[in-house]
């Protein structure tokens, strides 16, 4: 037999797996084709939620802050999955494993203090911050630090 059938016998379950995948999606793609109306009207692409009427364009300037707390939630999230994997097998790491998830957390401490030294949490912006004013002198509020 040649080495490209016993590939193909060795992987036959990835092979089907892969088929059957192909033929669910191209048969999702085909019944939504035939089974979905036909009506046109100029209401049909009205967007329409919740019972509700849209008002109003949906192109919203955003800020990037709310994309930065994203990922940073995404980025802290998946960290601390990590250390869930880790507190679990806790025992077979030893003192080895809890030296190397102590070196772990310090790093995120140290990205944790440079995004706030850098002022990535801080959300007002700069033209909205107050000055209050202390007993000798003004004193700003803000996260930054001196630089």
């Amino acid at each position: 037999m040649s080495t490209s059938i016993l590939e193909l016998a060795h992987n036959w379950g990835f092979a089907i797996f892969l088929l059957g995948a192909i033929g669910l999606c191209a048969f999702m793609l085909t019944a939504g084709h035939f089974l979905g109306s036909r009506a046109k009207a100029r209401t049909k692409h009205v967007p329409y939620e919740s019972g509700i009427d849209s008002v109003g364009s949906a192109r919203l300037r955003m800020s990037a802050k709310f994309y930065l707390v994203a990922m940073f939630f995404v980025i802290f999230d998946v960290e601390a999955m990590f250390l869930f994997a880790w507190s679990v097998s806790i025992r077979e790491a030893g003192w080895v494993g809890f030296i190397e998830a102590a070196i772990f957390i310090l790093v995120l401490l140290a990205g944790l203090f440079y995004l706030v030294r850098v002022g990535a949490l801080d959300w007002t912006p700069i033209r909205s911050r107050r000055a209050v004013k202390g007993p000798s002198e003004v004193i700003k509020i803000s996260n930054r630090h001196p630089q």
